[in-house]
């Protein structure tokens, strides 16, 4: 009988296949990038290095990054109304802290542009229960909630709407959202042939350097995580270089002194390996000849030394823009005036495709 991890990578392979004999026949569509950040709680490194910096490195190498924090995503969760704001600012600074250019790219929040949930509503009709209800997120969340909320059935299609509304070709993701990628791109299948050609079919963007895999430094058999009660599970932005190097001390890890990279059987000392490789643009097998000779509690010094060194131009940078919480929401209403403009445009095409609006010849022989 094949495990789950085989079928998962059987799903996969088939995926990928339906995806590129889609793109052969269909038209080609414009590079874009398109990811959301979600405004609960403060970001840490996993949220930094699997997210932020991957925008940036994306919009370097001249990708059309949009980035938008998702304040409608939270709903799903209990939200304090007062802390939404600030906690919105907060995610658009670290995105301009960690050296996104909103020049080049755009940033903006999620609920300033209508068209996602217009385009949702649309989408959702299109959905099955069946196949959302399936999802292992879905059902690991609604396993713990008493009363479930349909928005929690619904997060994926959201997903898909934010992508699909600004024809998103690419989406940096981590191996535990691609099937949330996979249900994005059966709708566009789904949509185009009930209605016609409108977006592109989204390719997932999973990183080769281990940064959607960083783990809690206190138990290092889960991610790490914004909503874990432990506040020495993760490293923050904000943190001081004296609180990194308490919480990169107190980490856990294992009874054997040398430092070798086993994330299946040593998941705390390579969880350190892999903070120190994305520190310091460093291989695992480069990590570990640097701590040859060093027992695992004095690599953690290094650790913590390459993380200080890491993250202190983007806490300097955040202060600075907590100082100046004006200019960050001026790049916000500037981001959603220029994401309205895009999501319009494809709106527009969905709606005429849908019969929401006249197509464009009639609408001109009505007007005139």
């Amino acid at each position: 009988m094949l495990n789950e991890f085989t079928l998962f990578t059987i799903f996969n392979i088939i995926f990928y296949k339906m995806c590129k004999s889609e793109e052969k026949v269909g038209e080609a569509w414009p590079r874009r990038v398109v990811t959301g950040l979600q405004p609960t709680g403060e970001l840490h490194l996993g949220n930094y290095f699997g997210a932020l910096r991957r925008c940036v490195q994306l919009q370097e190498q001249g990708d059309d990054v949009m980035v938008f924090i998702a304040d409608l995503h939270s709903f799903t969760g209990r939200q304090e109304a007062g802390e939404l704001q600030p906690r919105t600012l907060q995610v658009a600074a670290a995105a301009l802290a960690a050296g996104l250019c909103p020049e080049r790219g755009v940033l903006f929040v999620q609920s300033a542009v209508a068209r996602h949930a217009e385009l949702c509503w649309l989408l959702a009709c299109l959905a099955t229960h069946a196949r959302l209800a399936h999802l292992p997120q879905y059902k690991e969340k609604a396993a713990a909630i008493k009363e479930v909320p349909v928005g929690l059935l619904l997060y994926p299609v959201l997903q898909a709407a934010d992508i699909l509304v600004y024809r998103g070709t690419h989406v940096p993701v981590g191996a535990d959202q691609a099937q949330h990628l996979q249900v994005a791109a059966q709708l566009v299948r789904t949509f185009h042939h009930r209605y016609g050609r409108a977006f592109p079919t989204p390719r997932a963007l999973l990183p080769d350097d281990g940064s959607d895999r960083i783990r809690s430094l206190r138990d290092p058999s889960k991610k790490m995580s914004k909503s874990d009660p432990d506040p020495k599970s993760r490293i923050l932005l904000t943190d001081s270089d004296d609180a990194i190097r308490l919480k990169i001390r107190k980490a856990v890890t294992d009874f054997t002194p040398q430092v070798t990279f086993e994330p299946e059987s040593r998941a705390g000392v390579s969880n350190l390996v892999r903070l120190h490789c994305l520190a310091r643009d460093l291989v695992p097998e480069e990590a570990v000849s640097e701590a040859e000779g060093l027992t695992s509690a004095q690599y953690k010094e290094v650790v913590a030394s390459a993380l200080c060194e890491c993250v202190a131009p983007v806490r300097a940078r955040l202060a600075d823009l907590a100082a100046r919480p004006h200019l960050v929401r001026d790049v916000l209403r500037h981001g959603a005036a220029r994401a309205r403009l895009r999501a319009d445009e494809v709106y527009e095409r969905v709606a005429e495709l849908t019969g929401l609006r006249p197509p464009a010849a009639l609408s001109d022989r009505l007007v005139n």
